[in-house]
């Protein structure tokens, strides 16, 4: 589904680049925006071999805010569901819910834990900056909290959803995304009319000014990372702003989270698993109420389960995930 972000490409000679990452994202002068990754489209199906169902819906048509909704097969289920709002990565720059890789990881998350997935596409950098990107999913977890009496727009939803078992989930930035919100959720000034029941991380976007752990061993990684968040978030450039540094000085307690148990998976060879680790210490000892676990994958990178969505490693954070959504849930009848 088109979500407003632009993929052109530059054609007159007398422009130059100005921001370059390779093999994600160009920027020229004259604004024209070349992305190298993330804009493919799957349209929606009945997938023969799980039977999960996909459609997408409007959420707010005056900021172009989208998702792809996914249903499981429900032959065997008299009772309603966990619903999951799921958030890409693509470094806030690139991708959407209806490329292939997140297609098909959503549709065999959903087919394994049995959830209701509402698969967020938000507005995309540098076109728009953020906080849109922030803005746009706490849209849609208002528009998804307006379901609650059952009597929203969507019928999936208002037909499947149990609101006492919402989860968001995501992965780098869109794992950071689901902490902003969730430190949002957690705010009593902020009426969202339900409860958020647990938060997923996977190996989450958060940086910083000085480099911990593992960060300064790979220069031309770090280097690229120094600079993303400049690049998104042109202003207010600073890499130990909150919202993509939750442990800097200054920042908002931890505590206020708004959820009861959060998940964290990182992997042994990403850039970003100190920072997913350091969040992780930092949450247990904020003195917020809930539960925090952590899963690390030995000999691999950054979003692996993306590219290799069959292979072992994959599989078994799949089956964590599953876990997570699944526990205390009643047996299927």
């Amino acid at each position: 589904m088109d979500n407003s972000n632009s993929n052109s490409t530059n054609t007159d000679q007398s422009e130059h680049v100005i921001h370059d990452f390779p093999g994600i994202i160009r920027v020229f002068s004259n604004g024209s925006v070349e992305r190298f990754k993330g804009t493919d489209f799957v349209p929606p199906f009945i997938d023969q071999a799980t039977g999960v169902s996909s459609k997408d819906i409007t959420i707010d048509p005056q900021h172009n805010i989208s998702a792809r909704l996914f249903l499981p097969h429900l032959t065997s289920y008299t009772h309603k569901l966990p619903l999951l709002l799921y958030f890409y990565g693509g470094a806030f720059c690139v991708s959407s819910s209806c490329t292939a890789n997140y297609h098909n990881y959503i549709t065999e998350v959903v087919a394994k834990s049995k959830v209701v997935a509402v698969s967020v596409n938000y507005r995309l950098a540098p076109e728009h900056p953020i906080p849109a990107a922030y803005e746009d999913s706490w849209a849609a977890l208002q528009w998804v909290a307006s379901h609650k009496q059952n009597t929203g727009p969507e019928a999936w939803l208002n037909e499947h959803a149990d609101f006492e078992r919402v989860f968001l989930a995501g992965d780098s930035s869109g794992a950071n995304i689901v902490h902003n919100i969730a430190m949002v959720a957690g705010d009593p000034d902020f009426e969202l009319g339900i409860e958020i029941l647990g938060a997923c991380l996977i190996h989450p976007y958060f940086w910083g000014s000085e480099p911990i752990g593992s960060e300064a061993s790979d220069p031309d990684r770090k280097a690229t990372v120094d600079k993303l968040w400049s690049f998104v978030c042109p202003s207010m450039p600073d890499n130990d702003d909150p919202r993509v540094n939750p442990v800097a000085e200054g920042a908002p307690s931890l505590a206020w989270l708004g959820c009861k148990r959060v998940l964290v998976c990182v992997a042994e060879k990403d850039v970003l698993r100190d920072r997913g680790w350091l969040y992780y210490n930092a949450l247990g000892r904020s003195g917020w109420l809930g539960v925090v676990q952590i899963e690390e994958t030995l000999g691999e990178g950054h979003g692996f389960h993306l590219y290799e969505l069959g292979c072992n490693k994959a599989q078994d954070l799949i089956k964590r995930l599953v876990e997570f959504f699944n526990r205390d849930m009643p047996p299927e009848v």
